[in-house]
């Protein structure tokens, strides 16, 4: 009995003490339980403003890798074009700088600009088919078949017929059945024909080998700067005779003239005006009698 008496007095002698440690705690601890902060935790961009800007340097990876020398290539080995046929062309104009357009200029032919006097010269292997060494062109008739004023005209071992017009002269010897080669001399440039308030340049047209009476056919049928890219170029087996023969197949060997065939009519002669009689009468001779 006397135990157990002692036994509950220590308990709540405990629970006491107890109960004033943990009263002391809550009041010395704001807001709350002892030992827990019940503040609210301050902001993330007010702890780094009260912290300041940090900065760092990062230090570059070490390589593990040696530096590998590349060693230096030989030059390159020139390999020539490939031959896409028999025939060895050469561009119309040599020895001079040239330009011209590679687009349709009424009709399909290009002017080739260059200097006055300059040589113009067979593309291809073949006989001259026409010379004309005449300036026939008038701008008050505007003829058609003259408008290339002095011009030589090739029919190739290809079967295709080359045109270089506006030429200033034609090289001596150069006639109808002269054999020639690729690159021999026919004429210089000039700007004859229609081409005389012009730059000096080379009317250049392909075409098929037709009559002289159908001047029209040579004056172009097949576009030429194709071709005339490649032989400047280095290509100099690029051939327009499979596209000549394509053309004459859908035209025709003698097609009809569609384009800038017209002429401007012939002008009427100007006469000269009568001078007027003079109807004064010398009345002394016409009447001798005087009365």
């Amino acid at each position: 009995m006397r135990v157990d008496t002692m036994r509950s007095g220590h308990i709540t002698r405990l629970a006491v003490v107890t109960g004033a440690i943990l009263l002391t705690g809550a009041c010395s601890s704001p807001g709350g339980v002892a030992g827990i902060n019940t503040e609210p935790p301050a902001p993330a961009a007010e702890a780094m403003a009260a912290e300041g800007p940090v900065t760092a340097t990062i230090p570059p990876a070490a390589s593990s890798q040696t530096p590998v020398e590349i060693p230096k290539g030989e030059e390159p080995v020139p390999v020539p074009p490939p031959k896409v046929s028999r025939f060895t062309y050469t561009f119309p104009v040599k020895g001079c700088s040239v330009s011209y357009q590679s687009r349709l200029l009424v009709l399909p032919k290009t002017t080739i600009w260059t200097g006055k006097g300059c040589a113009f010269v067979s593309p291809v292997d073949g006989v001259v088919h026409e010379v004309n060494d005449k300036n026939r062109w008038r701008p008050s008739t505007d003829r058609g078949r003259d408008r290339e004023g002095r011009f030589v005209t090739i029919a190739g071992d290809d079967g295709v017929l080359y045109l270089g017009g506006h030429l200033d002269a034609i090289t001596p010897g150069i006639a109808p059945g002269v054999r020639v080669s690729s690159g021999q001399q026919l004429g210089q440039v000039g700007n004859s024909g229609n081409a005389r308030d012009t730059a000096s340049n080379l009317y250049f047209a392909v075409s098929w080998k037709t009559d002289p009476s159908l001047w029209w056919v040579r004056r172009g049928m097949v576009k030429p700067w194709n071709y005339l890219n490649a032989w400047l170029k280095g290509n100099r087996t690029l051939s327009p005779a499979d596209e000549t023969r394509a053309v004459m197949s859908q035209t025709g060997a003698t097609p009809r003239c569609t384009i800038l065939c017209a002429s401007k009519p012939t002008p009427e002669p100007t006469r000269k005006p009568r001078k007027p009689r003079d109807e004064n009468i010398d009345i002394g001779a016409a009447d001798p009698a005087g009365g």
